[in-house]
């Protein structure tokens, strides 16, 4: 029964050919006093297919190795009984640089509310008007989030439509009754990631996030150019700061390219960035030990 199972998976996702992620999925079970593997390696064998080889966008075109999103998600459980499992998910997404071997890290959130039921073998089928699972919800709901975000970097709002279906998953995912999908649940789980990342708010944030990728793209071409580019785009959160300091948002941007930021301004030909550093000083606070690594 399980082989026909199996194979009933596999000509569900084995013949839907037009990938978007080149997605790693990793199951950690090492908080778990006696996991049974099997399980385990089948849920993340069974992931990596569904993210993998879902046609996210619809396009019906497959995409070349190159040319699709590089991200991972990875699971860490701290707790099963029978079908339940408790623990965490980070997700993680880059996009390669212009006329580089660079990949620009995108996205690194680590969702703590990752609660679902699975029972080995079962299909993972993802519909975005049903609720299926949480387990299908959340993989589904971040991989619209890498989309969108991903697309942002190359054209200023273009992340929308991506961002519109990731809403919608939210919105029938709470029937289900499961952490991390509502506003009573916290500040900063999906409920708002997905709002915030909508809202006429945090345009400015958004922009920064096209402004300052188009700024890496001609690092090759002029590179004190390009750092000034960048520099601007980073003076705009600013605008956001002004209005919500301490944003959700703003949080998910330095998580991702605070180390990156570092990097670039503390190498090759200088710009002032006195008044950068202010503003990053202001804008992340918790990042402060990293913007006194940025050399003047």
């Amino acid at each position: 029964m399980n082989k026909i199972v199996t194979l009933f998976v596999f000509f569900i996702f084995g013949f839907t050919q037009a990938q978007q992620l080149n997605c790693t999925v990793t199951i950690n079970t090492e908080r778990l006093p006696t996991p049974n593997q099997q399980v385990f390696k089948t849920l993340q064998a069974s992931l990596s297919e569904f993210v993998n080889k879902t046609d996210w966008t619809g396009s019906g075109s497959a995409l070349k190795q190159h040319e699709r999103i590089n991200c991972s998600m990875y699971i860490t459980l701290s707790s099963y009984s029978s079908d339940q499992f408790t623990g965490t998910i980070q997700v993680q997404s880059s996009r390669l640089i212009y006329n580089s071997t660079y990949s620009s890290p995108v996205l690194n959130f680590n969702d703590k509310d990752f609660n679902f039921r699975y029972t080995e073998y079962e299909p993972l089928l993802f519909n975005p008007s049903v609720f299926e699972s949480n387990l299908v919800s959340v993989v589904s709901f971040y991989s619209y989030i890498i989309l969108g975000m991903d697309a942002d970097t190359f054209q200023s709002g273009a992340g929308n439509q991506y961002f519109e279906t990731a809403q919608n998953i939210a919105s029938v995912a709470q029937q289900g009754g499961f952490k991390g999908w509502s506003q009573t649940d916290g500040l900063q789980n999906r409920y708002y990631l997905i709002t915030d990342m909508l809202s006429p708010m945090y345009t400015d944030l958004r922009q920064t996030t096209f402004l300052y990728h188009t700024g890496l793209d001609t690092m090759s071409n002029d590179l004190k150019g390009a750092k000034e580019k960048v520099k601007s785009s980073l003076l705009l959160i600013g605008k956001v700061n002004s209005v919500r300091p301490n944003a959700f948002l703003t949080r998910v941007f330095f998580d991702a390219k605070s180390d990156e930021i570092v990097s670039i301004f503390s190498g090759g030909p200088s710009i002032p960035v006195t008044d950068l550093t202010d503003i990053l000083n202001r804008v992340s606070p918790l990042n402060n030990s990293k913007w006194s690594q940025i050399k003047f």
